[in-house]
């Protein structure tokens, strides 16, 4: 089966959002240093955009996370496969992610980083498929609510392939 990419968000309306997602994540902590623990591999295109918009204090970090095991569906279950290089400890941490579509991954993060004593902690995500969450998680910043569709570009990949595309692509399988 060949594949054909349909753009679905170009690159000057990633970009344009993401420099207006910097923009209320300064504001928001203004006078504060923000801390961003972007989830791998997938956030990493996005993260390093959004930290360069951002204009107060910014360090950074990445996890690995997995739900998926060998498949293709969550399993339901979170696992943590890289764990963050440094202690959170009084910080005000934004979680950064390429996609949320469930919440478990978030949900479940959420309560892990908070047992080690965030100041406070937001999430923040390019994309978000509303419809498919099966728990409450409220995001703070979201980039694009987005169909229900299989998606790829800007850090998202179809079989390690694609996460290069600097805009939003949605697989097509011919």
């Amino acid at each position: 089966m060949a594949e054909i990419i349909r753009e679905l968000i170009s690159e000057k309306d990633v970009d344009d959002k993401i420099r207006e997602l910097g923009e209320q994540i300064s504001k928001d902590y203004e006078g504060k240093q923000v801390h961003l623990v972007g989830i791998l591999k997938g956030a990493s295109f996005f993260m390093c955009e959004l930290a360069k918009r951002i204009t107060v204090p910014v360090s950074i970090d990445f996890m690995s996370v997995s739900s998926y095991g060998g498949g293709t569906v969550s399993s339901g279950r979170v696992k943590i496969v890289k764990d963050l290089d440094d202690s959170l400890e009084g910080k005000n941490v934004v979680i950064v992610e390429d996609i949320i579509d469930s919440g478990r991954t978030l949900n479940y993060l959420e309560k892990v980083l908070r047992e080690r004593g965030v100041e406070s902690i937001r999430f923040c995500t390019l994309l978000d498929k509303p419809e498919r969450r099966v728990v409450d998680l409220h995001v703070d910043y979201t980039g694009f609510r987005i169909p229900d569709e299989f998606v790829v570009g800007y850090g998202m990949d179809y079989d390690q392939k694609y996460r290069n595309l600097p805009y939003i692509g949605v697989v097509e399988l011919q």
